[in-house]
């Protein structure tokens, strides 16, 4: 190779070590831009709600750190553990019928060819660009009426709003199976249930890993749609965090510190734990039909 085009190659290589060292900075401050707000809630979680207001970005010191005080008054204040367990209850099974009957439409829109499944697809599609403050208020409304004003109703309304991703995923993962695997599994005997849950559910696992995460994220730290349709003594974890809130405009700054700590905690966790599946599953769902 000529003196010149070592020359180059050098100066190639010094550009993208300088880009690289810029692009790292810039991830690095958008980090910890994103973090920010976490580090502030659980510094001032330890501190008297005296001194949030005063003093939001010091840390705790020998004048205003509390200890466990706020975590032990936000629970009893709240009655947050059995708030937990309506939020767990609910937040596992929306996640399980979405994966299960999104997955299982999913797989038919992609392998029934007509206008009727094209429509449908489409109607699923639609169904993720609709805000949902279109439809709040003639939804909890029918909620009522057919009284599904419990738990066990909030499971099916989540259904309901979580099926237009999910059956978008799950299609584009779908139409990546070879059609030759499930019709050899019903040469071998298979019906179509059996094909589902032995062929075609278990080659899905990756984007159905993708679904749980995002609308576990969802479920679990929702708001709206629960105070919409339960009652404030069954509530989830966001609505009785909510009764911190006084009289007057009255917050207990302290107790509600702690308790969003608590209530994020476990969802970071989860997604910490799972988080290498999101990518994975989205480009898998995301391929060429």
């Amino acid at each position: 190779m000529s003196r010149k085009g070592r020359n180059f190659e050098t100066q190639q290589m010094e550009v993208g070590k300088t880009t690289g060292a810029i692009l790292t900075a810039v991830l690095a401050v958008l980090s910890l831009t994103f973090l920010f707000p976490i580090i502030l809630v659980l510094m001032n979680s330890f501190k008297s709600k005296l001194f949030i207001s005063d003093a939001p970005f010091q840390l705790p010191k020998a004048g205003t750190y509390v200890g466990l005080t706020n975590y032990v008054e936000g629970i009893r204040k709240t009655g947050l553990f059995p708030a937990f367990g309506r939020s767990l209850f609910i937040t596992v099974a929306s996640v399980a019928v979405i994966i299960l009957f999104t997955s299982m439409t999913a797989w038919f829109l992609t392998r029934v060819k007509s206008v009727f499944t094209n429509i449908l697809y489409y109607v699923f599609v639609f169904a993720m660009i609709v805000p949902f403050q279109m439809v709040m208020f003639t939804m909890s409304k029918t909620a009522n009426d057919l009284y599904l004003n419990s738990m066990y109703g909030l499971v099916l309304l989540y259904l309901g709003f979580g099926a237009g991703q999910a059956v978008f995923l799950f299609c584009g993962f779908v139409k990546a199976i070879p059609l030759e695997i499930e019709e050899a599994a019903m040469i071998d005997g298979c019906s179509p249930v059996q094909t589902y849950f032995h062929v075609v559910f278990p080659m899905l696992r990756p984007t159905a890993v993708t679904v749980a995460i995002l609308n576990a994220m969802w479920i679990w730290n929702d708001y709206l749609l629960p105070s919409l349709i339960l009652p404030q003594e069954k509530g989830t974890i966001p609505m009785v965090i909510q009764n911190l809130k006084g009289g007057y405009g009255s917050i207990d700054m302290g107790a509600m510190m702690a308790m969003l700590v608590l209530a994020i905690f476990p969802i970071i966790v989860f997604y910490l734990s799972c988080q290498k599946y999101i990518i994975k599953g989205v480009a898998a769902g995301a391929v060429k039909g």
